[in-house]
């Protein structure tokens, strides 16, 4: 169960509860650290089989989003939130409205924006109701659906591990095992399958399968357990969380693994064992924060061309952590942390020097955009 002891383990600054009877809505809003700026992270809709898995999700995924915003180096702090519900059977314009209204009742501590199984229908609803969310439709101002741009900044990371492993960017005549042929994963595949990669992939839902077979069609399809025991150059996990564990992790046949999915690592320790192994991991949520800097440039005016510059430098960030790495001879996961950490260090130290002369430290403005009502 949730408790302060927890918390405080754990950085987090608040965790609010969110119900309404009246459309089934039961949401969850982690908000880690604003040492950046406001919160920014997804909201994600899954149909939790108890309330604790629920917390363990949302407060795992905040911290990951305040270190994903660091290492990016964007000015945002780190929160997620989850909805508790099946997206097949629960989503309504009401539930979606309803959720809009509490958010807007954190005056912007928090920022919403897409996650698994919301898309930009939803994410309408909600803007109708605050101006405190991303990922907008583009009619609307914003950017729309940020999967591709998610995708961008994994292939880029995909390239650098290539460079390190291989010696050479390029992905042309590598195998990729592709857990996950959601949204992220299909675009994904695309820019693999088009820059010449053979790829095999998975997935529960015949839907995303058929999809992913019309953007990739020489891709090839096997079994979700399956996935793990294709031989090939990158596992690219890019479902849910948590696939390299001990179950996996001995029989994944790669020499790197990189993809979109956040908390790849069930624990800490499965980065030590993959570095021992003599298997490159690509820090998760360094590559896969594409899709939040798609959104943060809303704040300043959204542009294809702005936002695709930035998803590239996930590249030479990558490359940067890769040098850490190898110079404190520690693995990737624990070189990125290093990274943000850093970052977020070194700013309570200025807002400490403010706040000792009396000045307090406040959120980054942002425009304010006109939503239906």
């Amino acid at each position: 169960m949730l408790s302060f002891e927890k918390l405080y383990a754990e950085g987090h600054e608040e965790v609010v509860f969110f119900s309404d009877p009246s459309c089934n809505l039961k949401a969850i809003i982690a908000i880690h650290d604003t040492t950046l700026g406001p919160a920014l992270g997804g909201t994600r809709m899954w149909p939790y089989e108890s309330i604790d898995d629920a917390i363990t999700d949302v407060l795992r995924l905040s911290k990951g989003m305040t270190y994903k915003a660091a290492v990016s180096g964007l000015n945002l702090g780190g929160g997620k939130a989850v909805i508790i519900g099946d997206p097949n059977k629960d989503k309504s314009e009401a539930l979606f409205r309803s959720y809009g209204r509490f958010l807007e009742s954190l005056n912007g501590r928090y920022i919403t924006a897409e996650d698994v199984n919301i898309g930009v229908e939803d994410i309408e609803h909600i803007f109708t109701e605050t101006a405190y969310v991303t990922g907008v439709a583009e009619t609307h101002g914003g950017s729309g659906n940020p999967s591709p741009y998610t995708a961008r900044g994994v292939f880029r990371g995909i390239e650098a591990s290539c460079t390190k492993v291989y010696g050479d960017r390029s992905v042309k005549g590598k195998v990729i095992a592709l857990q996950g042929a959601g949204s992220v994963g299909r675009h994904l595949g695309e820019l693999l399958y088009k820059s010449g990669a053979k790829v095999f992939f998975t997935d529960i839902n015949e839907k995303n399968i058929a999809a992913f077979k019309e953007m990739v069609p020489s891709a090839e399809l096997v079994g979700v357990d399956e996935i793990y025991d294709v031989d090939c150059d990158i596992y690219s996990a890019c479902a849910l969380g948590a696939t390299v564990n001990d179950q996996t992790i001995e029989r994944l046949k790669c020499k790197i693994v990189a993809g979109a999915a956040n908390n790849q690592l069930a624990e800490n320790r499965h980065g030590d064992i993959l570095k021992e192994k003599g298997i490159l991991y690509a820090p998760d949520y360094l590559i896969n924060a594409g899709g939040l800097m798609n959104v943060s440039i809303e704040f300043e005016g959204w542009s294809d061309n702005k936002a695709s510059r930035m998803v590239d430098t996930i590249y030479d960030t990558t490359m940067r952590i890769f040098q850490i790495s190898d110079e404190q001879n520690i693995p990737v996961y624990k070189a990125t942390d290093v990274l943000a950490e850093a970052r977020l260090q070194s700013i309570k130290n200025i807002q400490g020097k403010f706040l000792g002369a009396g000045v307090s430290h406040r959120f980054p403005g942002r425009k304010n955009r006109n939503r239906a009502v």
